[in-house]
């Protein structure tokens, strides 16, 4: 039997071990995965676009254990009431290839961006950083807020979005967050002035300049997160001249990250590198640094075993027969005459269904 995990599922598992909790251990997941990088079977993402948006498959291996995610990105969804990014996966043992978990990923996806931003953070922004700016308010934006206010002391949040209605929601959203500050602002440079760290999350698929090189400061940390596509970016391309850029796995960033817009000899570092201790995260304090999040299959690798554990640790989830249980592992036939469940009258399949087989 497979675990399959709902969106409730995931909801009561974030319930139980607090929001706070829930990104604690992610992160430490996450960490303790891009330590063992070498271990992993990589590759870039297998992308399918269209004028509306993109469809992505994400799978990764370190030998025994096997996940993949399905993940969209549809910027006009929330004009039909849906959300911009949908996505749900699966954790598979490598050795038999029994799926074992089948989970959402949608709200899990927003936990362990934000988790994996506020890893980099703690290794890219100054120490003491206190100020953030967070441009873009949508449905990812209370998740980075709360993952840097919990996991690296952020205590003042600086916001800004076109929409205003977004703003106000993250607002209302996060009003009780205790020592937790939030300050709307009238545009992207009111925002950022005099923040330690700029978190850019925006939706649109577009070339565009959010962040441009006379609004960055020196010492700045820049988590740019909303660039995952060919085609969309968020930061003028002076201001990754002028930093020290770190990717999440570098043939996949330089197809979909900010840093598309640079030759491909551009230097960048992966965030492997600084974990590891083989790359320092910044130089000095005046130093700005880039992390050009486009979101890799080993974040969610480390996502899909800590919704496992938790599941398991909690009771939770449903077993679903994904795979048929047979008698004879090689008379696959014999499922096609199995008595049928039950079935309200006038739905039962013909006597004479395998006649047609």
């Amino acid at each position: 039997m497979t675990l399959l995990l709902t969106p409730r599922d995931v909801a009561h598992i974030v319930r139980a071990q607090g929001v706070a909790g829930s990104l604690q251990r992610l992160s430490r997941a996450i960490e303790a995965d891009f330590r063992r990088w070498g271990d992993f079977d990589k590759s870039a993402r297998t992308a399918s676009h269209s004028r509306e948006g993109v469809i992505e498959l994400m799978p990764i291996s370190d030998g025994t254990t096997y996940t993949f995610k399905y993940v969209n990105g549809h910027p006009g969804n929330t004009q039909l009431g849906l959300p911009t990014v949908m996505a749900f996966g699966g954790l598979a043992d490598v050795a038999t290839g029994q799926p074992e978990v089948l989970s959402e990923l949608t709200l899990t996806t927003a936990l362990r961006t934000a988790a994996t931003s506020a890893l980099a953070a703690r290794w890219l922004a100054r120490p003491g950083s206190r100020t953030m700016a967070l441009i873009g308010n949508g449905a990812q934006s209370e998740f980075q807020a709360l993952a840097f206010h919990h996991l690296l002391g952020i205590d003042e949040i600086r916001l800004f979005d076109i929409d205003i209605a977004a703003t106000a929601k993250l607002r209302r959203n996060l009003r009780s967050v205790r020592g937790l500050k939030l300050l709307a602002c009238a545009s992207t440079a009111h925002a950022v002035r005099g923040a330690d760290i700029v978190t850019t999350v925006t939706a649109d698929k577009a070339r565009a300049a959010i962040l441009t090189a006379g609004m960055v400061e020196p010492g700045m940390h820049i988590n740019a997160v909303g660039g995952d596509c060919p085609g969309k970016t968020e930061l003028h391309r002076d201001v990754l001249r002028m930093a020290r850029v770190v990717v999440e796995y570098e043939p996949q960033t330089r197809i979909e990250g900010d840093i598309q817009q640079l030759p491909a000899d551009f230097a960048v570092t992966e965030l492997w590198q600084v974990l590891q201790g083989n790359s320092p995260g910044r130089d000095d304090a005046r130093q700005v640094t880039v992390f050009d999040s486009v979101g890799f299959a080993l974040e969610d690798f480390s996502a899909l075993r800590w919704l496992r554990d938790s599941a398991r640790e909690l009771g939770i989830g449903a077993a679903a027969q994904l795979v048929p249980a047979l008698d004879d592992p090689k008379d696959l036939f014999a499922l096609l005459s199995a008595p049928l469940p039950h079935r309200t009258p006038g739905s039962e399949a013909p006597a004479d269904a395998l006649q047609s087989v």
